[in-house]
Formats: structure tokens, C-alpha cells, sequence
């Protein structure tokens, strides 16, 4: 049955921008105790969601969903006790809303400084993932925003179910049930009306693969935070720490393929000793890594299984064991290969040379730059935001890993003892 995607999208957005109003209001106390009580919901209804992702499972196998697909679809009791243990970690940070920061006396006598204030709306597009429904949901709420969640298709029981004990918890704790709102229809004109909700909401974070977040990126009227692709860097520098630069190198690359901040493209040094990338190349094959090289790296890694680069490579995320090795005359050399192939998303430099290094995070224009370490500690956990919603590689209104903080924007105060202006 054809839904009027318009008139259902605006219903949600008048709800979804009241429940921000209330949200904004809310205090700490009220917010954390019902991400507490979600997570104990969730524990108490485990049975409930299980049978509602069995009904996605069982629809993913007459679709023919892959095994890979599935297994991201699929919810158990120790998944379902890792959403409940995340809304309790997200209650256990701390909050941002409220917080001042910059105060500063004026000549005129007044005060002038930042407060922290939630975005409002946000509408999150994501795929088969139904964690996200309770990761994305508890996050928003914490930093004082209403969500609108749409969730794919495959995971719709699963993501009803997830969202209801959301839902009971907030109305339990006297906070409004609107301030998380799940797109209930499957139906793709949904995800258009979102997008073009300017009205009611205030930005658009993609949660999926490129093709989602291209067309999010084309097609929405509202700001979008978001990366398209995680096209990282490891430059070893002719001042590396030869071990130091193996374990970074092999630590980027095959710590975990399928991920965002996995190395793609390794660059070294002409003056690196050929003994060395010998033994990094080596390192990668024997982690069943396939290699591409540039023509001077096959020639110094003759007899090795180096299949030749083409330009494409360069610019590919491969997601996958597959590695582009070149090697670079300079520093000067290496920034130029980046910022003509990068992602902006994670780049490193091993170096012993502190002007190297430094000329590294200052000059490489990545929403995150590293000197010594693996690209895989690009993420929200490891940054000390306690959880992530997003990476964005985009200039406003925040860059890299995306936690409360960037969940929330910031508005002038001045305090004033009766000034006026002459």
C-alpha cells in the first residue's frame, strides 16, 4: 500500500521538534535514569526482541540476504546485553549540556562566554546493524536531542521492538516518548521526506555503506555529518624506528579489515633501507594481505608476490586484505600523495625526526593526523568520548569521531551587571 511519505514524515517532525524542546529542559538526573532504566527494559524483554529479529532473520533467508549481511542483522543475548551495557555507559559520561566554557571579562564590564546546547532534531539513516537503533538513540538523548531513527527494512521487528523499550523507559522517567521516533513503514519514499524534513529537523547522520551515505549526501536539505570513505595513510618516514614502523604498519592494516580507519595505502621513504620494506611486505603476505607497489617498490621487493599498482588503487578503500605500497622521494612527496588520494578520514607518520613529525600534523588536512601510532586508534572509545555515533570527515560543525559533544553546538551568554552601551 502507497504511504503519503510527506504527511507521515511531518507528523514525526512535529512531534520529534516538541520533544526537543522538553529534551533541552531536561536535567542530567532525568536523562541518565532513563537510559538506565531502557537498558534494564532491553534485559527484561530479551525474549520479545529475539523473536522480533527472528522474524528479520527469517525474511533475510527467503530474500537471499548474504551471510555477511546476516550476521550483522542478527541479535542474540550476549548483543542484546551489549546494547544494555552501552545505554548505561552512556549514562555513566558526562554532560556536556549546560557546560560553559570561555568566560571572559569585557572592558565594558560584562562577561561573554560559550554554552553547550543540543542540536534538536536529528534523523539517523542507517542499515541492517539494530544495535544502532538503541547505540544511536542513547546518545542522542543523553546530549539532550530527539531522535528520528529509520532503520533498513531487513531489521524492521527488530528495531520496533529495541525502540519500544526506549520509548517505555522515557515515559516512565516523565520524559517525552517522542524524543526517539521510529520511521515504522519500510517504504523508501520515507527516506526522501526525511531528507527533506529542513523544517523540523536539524541534521542528518548516515549510518552504512557508500552508497547510502552518496545518496544522503545528494539528496538532503538538511546538513548531513558523515565520511564517504576511509582512504588512510602510514608514512614511513627515512627517520622511522624500523620495528616501530612494522608493528604500526601491520597493526593498521590487518587489525581488522572491514573498518574505516584500516590502512589502505602505505608510503615509505626512498631512503628507508630496502631490508626494511622488505620485511614489512613480507610481514603483510604472510598475513595473507594481496600487495600492490608502485614500480620502485616491486623492484626493490624482487621476487616477492607484488602485483603492480594501477592510479585506481590509489584512490580505493579496499575494506578487505588488500594493501597499495608506494615508495616517495620526500616528506614534501608523501603530504602531496595524501592530499591528492585522502579521504580526510586517518593518517599517520612514523618518524624519529620532531621536525618531520611535526611538519606531518600540521601540513596533512585529515580530521585525524597521528605521529607514531596506528590509524586504527581513530575512534571514539579510544579518543575518551566513551562512545561514538559517527566519523565525520567534513569541516562543519565537527570533524573525526563523533560523540556527545558533537551531538550539541554552542550559543554566546553574557553576564552583565546593568551595563549599557555608550
Amino acid at each position: 500500500m502507497e504511504v503519503d511519505a510527506a504527511t507521515i514524515m511531518n507528523t514525526l517532525g512535529r512531534q520529534a521538534r516538541a520533544a526537543a524542546k522538553a529534551m533541552r529542559m531536561a536535567n542530567t538526573r532525568s536523562k541518565d535514569e532513563a537510559l538506565v532504566l531502557a537498558a534494564a527494559v532491553m534485559r527484561r524483554e530479551m525474549n520479545e526482541i529475539l523473536a522480533a529479529n527472528a522474524l528479520d532473520m527469517k525474511a533475510a533467508d527467503e530474500n537471499g540476504l548474504d551471510d555477511a549481511m546476516k550476521d550483522r542483522l542478527m541479535l542474540n543475548g550476549d548483543r542484546i546485553e551489549a546494547m544494555a551495557d552501552g545505554l548505561e555507559q552512556i549514562a555513566a559520561l558526562p554532560d556536556p549540556v549546560g557546560a560553559i566554557d570561555g568566560l571572559r571579562y569585557r572592558p565594558s564590564g560584562i562577561q561573554v562566554g560559550h554554552m553547550r546546547v543540543p542540536l534538536g532534531v536529528i534523523g539517523i539513516i542507517y542499515e541492517s546493524r539494530p544495535n544502532v537503533t538503541a547505540d544511536a538513540a542513547g546518545l542522542c538523548l543523553k546530549s539532550g536531542n530527539a531522535v528520528i531513527l529509520r532503520g533498513g527494512s531487513e531489521a524492521i521487528h527488530s528495531n520496533r521492538a529495541i525502540a519500544a523499550c526506549l520509548r517505555r523507559a522515557l515515559v516512565d522517567k516523565g520524559l517525552s516518548q517522542d524524543a526517539v521516533q521510529l520511521v515504522d513503514s519500510t517504504d523508501r519514499a520515507l527516506v526522501g521526506a526525511l531528507l527533506k524534513s529542513e523544517q523540523y529537523v536539524d541534521v542528518i547522520i548516515p549510518r552504512g555503506g557508500k552508497s547510502l551515505i552518496e545518496r544522503v549526501s545528494a539528496e538532503s536539505r538538511v546538513p548531513v555529518i558523515k565520511h564517504l570513505d576511509g582512504i588512510c595513510h602510514v608514512y614511513i618516514d627515512a627517520a622511522a624506528n624500523s620495528e616501530m614502523a612494522l608493528k604500526i604498519a601491520v597493526n593498521a592494516k590487518t587489525h581488522r579489515y572491514g573498518v574505516c580507519n584500516a590502512m589502505e595505502t602505505l608510503l615509505i621513504h626512498c631512503d628507508v633501507a630496502v631490508e626494511v620494506v622488505q620485511v614489512i611486505v613480507q610481514a603483510m603476505l604472510d598475513k595473507g594481505v594481496e600487495v600492490r607497489g608502485c614500480d620502485v617498490t616491486r623492484q626493490r621487493c624482487n621476487g616477492m608476490d607484488v602485483k603492480l599498482a594501477s592510479e585506481e588503487d590509489w584512490a580505493t578503500e579496499y575494506l578487505a586484505p588488500v594493501l597499495s605500497v608506494r615508495i616517495v622521494d620526500s616528506l614534501d612527496a608523501a603530504v602531496d600523495h595524501i592530499a591528492t588520494y585522502s579521504s580526510d578520514h586517518t593518517e599517520t607518520i612514523v618518524t624519529e625526526d620532531y621536525e618531520a613529525g611535526s611538519r606531518f600534523l600540521r601540513e596533512v588536512d585529515s580530521s585525524s593526523v597521528m605521529w607514531n601510532a596506528s590509524t586504527r586508534f581513530a575512534d571514539g572509545f579510544e579518543y575518551g568520548l566513551g562512545a561514538e555515533i559517527g566519523i565525520s570527515t567534513d569541516r562543519l560543525h565537527v570533524r573525526g569521531p563523533v560523540g556527545l559533544e558533537g551531538l550539541t553546538t554552542q550559543k554566546w551568554i553574557v553576564y552583565g551587571h546593568g551595563e549599557v552601551r555608550g
